[in-house]
């Protein structure tokens, strides 16, 4: 295997920003690509980056990395992060594809096929059927089965096209919005249909495999979300004990290694709320929520991932060590406060205080035309309630302005009693009542010295802190 010297990022934003990081640490030289949607991205402004009609081109992506003489491929997550046709196409261009061989992707990245991999290791699993690609088999297989469902793409994951059906009333409306968004995110449109269990907790387990072997790294418990799209994540589950992690981390472990699965990924399952598990999918990439793994270890996903993709050795599952409660909470450019719409507009402050860690990729504006997701807030504590704190007032020195975010209902999510009791579950978000519009005193300050103008400044309680212009 050839070492990796060059790295281009196919992806844009927090996560291009991201790995971008951790390739430079490591001495490597590195190169982007954007659309032209993405002016005034940080992700863009590199001296080598490259124009594409979009992320999905996958021979523009292989001739950006053949151009700039790249001798791998990060794909981030999303776009062409899980698609084996693309891995394929980096190995016929020589250019290393940091991920799982195209042959994994499509026995675990598929979620029909993950399904048929856990009945051979009597894992168990929701039931369902499909993927099917004709809106008439949809509603055969629907109707089968009988409500409530799930409608989910068979290709990706990240939510993307994913419906819950109470009813089958509007289904084949629903069917139809479903193949728009996963053939948009991921250029497939199948979809399979699967028995939709209430009330259930998300948790994942992070692992990592080098072709023969796999090991896990942990669970990430991600219950909180809204429209299948999560918000917030934290490890360890307040729902999981040693017991039950060993058999999650087991049955993890047994589907990586079945299909020789080499690079990162995550096992995902649900919680039923009688302590059962069920194996739901394989995310075959590197997960949004992956830096509250990377607290609580005290490793560098992104680091594994290269040094795994060129031969490098896998720790031993003894080795692992996980110290504290980690806490992320996502700022979305979006407006829960008016149904969530989305959010646009020019950034007229971002301010992040240190006392935690934030993902972020934020230019000079913000757009609708990709996912909402602006920024990561990751708080590490010595035990869960001091990671919530810590979250919290973060959340309330940060600064976003110029455009709708969901920060102060994320703030409220974290001091609910719901969460401090830690008895969340996947439709926790759907069933809250959602209060007025507040604003905290860090928006209050950044929004009066806009409106003062550079040349003044604000007075008593205003006049210091993080928002004071230079």
């Amino acid at each position: 295997m050839k070492q990796i010297k060059k790295l281009l990022v196919a992806n844009r934003g927090e996560i291009a920003c991201r790995v971008f990081r951790t390739a430079e640490e490591m001495g490597l030289e590195t190169s982007a690509v954007y659309t032209e949607d993405d002016d005034g991205m940080p992700h863009m402004r590199r001296r080598e980056a490259k124009l594409l009609s979009n992320y999905l081109a996958m021979d523009e992506v292989i001739d950006a990395a053949k151009a700039f003489k790249s001798d791998a491929i990060h794909p981030g997550y999303g776009f062409l992060a899980e698609n084996p046709e693309f891995a394929r196409k980096c190995a016929a261009a020589d250019v290393i594809f940091i991920g799982p061989s195209p042959e994994a992707m499509e026995a675990v990245g598929d979620k029909s096929k993950a399904r048929a991999q856990a009945r051979k290791l009597d894992i168990p699993f929701t039931e369902g059927l499909g993927p099917f690609t004709k809106v008439a088999d949809v509603e055969k297989a629907a109707a089968k089965l009988g409500a409530p469902l799930m409608l989910k793409a068979a290709a990706g994951g990240g939510g993307k096209g994913m419906k819950k059906l109470l009813t089958l009333k509007g289904l084949r409306e629903q069917v139809e919005t479903s193949q728009r968004e996963t053939k948009a995110a991921f250029g497939d449109d199948r979809l399979i249909v699967e028995r939709y269990i209430y009330p259930a907790r998300h948790v994942e387990v992070q692992i990592f495999g080098d072709g023969k072997r796999a090991i896990a790294l942990g669970e990430r418990e991600c219950s909180l979300q809204r429209r299948h799209q999560k918000i917030i994540e934290e490890t360890p589950s307040t729902a999981v004990d040693d017991a039950l992690r060993e058999r999650l981390s087991d049955a993890a472990v047994r589907i990586a290694e079945s299909v020789g699965y080499k690079n990162a990924g995550t096992v995902e399952f649900l919680l039923g709320p009688g302590g059962e598990f069920y194996f739901l999918e394989v995310n075959a990439r590197l997960q949004v929520e992956h830096p509250v793994t990377e607290m609580c270890t005290g490793l560098d996903l992104v680091r594994m991932q290269i040094e795994i993709a060129q031969d490098g050795k896998l720790m031993k599952q003894e080795d692992v060590r996980r110290e504290g409660h980690a806490i992320e909470a996502r700022l979305n450019a979006e407006d829960p406060y008016n149904n969530f719409l989305p959010s646009a507009g020019k950034v007229l402050r971002a301010y992040f205080p240190d006392s935690v860690r934030a993902d972020s990729g934020l230019g000079t504006k913000v757009t609708t035309q990709y996912d909402s997701l602006v920024a990561k807030v990751i708080a590490h504590g010595a035990d869960r309630e001091a990671a919530r704190l810590r979250l919290i007032e973060a959340l309330k020195a940060i600064v976003l302005l110029g455009f709708y975010t969901n920060q102060a209902f994320v703030m409220e999510i974290l001091m609910s009693r719901l969460f401090i009791d830690g008895n969340t579950h996947t439709a926790s978000i759907d069933e809250m009542k959602i209060g007025r519009r507040p604003m905290s005193e860090s928006m209050a300050a950044a929004a009066a010295l806009i409106l003062l103008g550079p040349g003044r400044r604000p007075e008593g309680v205003w006049a210091t802190g993080p928002w004071r212009l230079a």
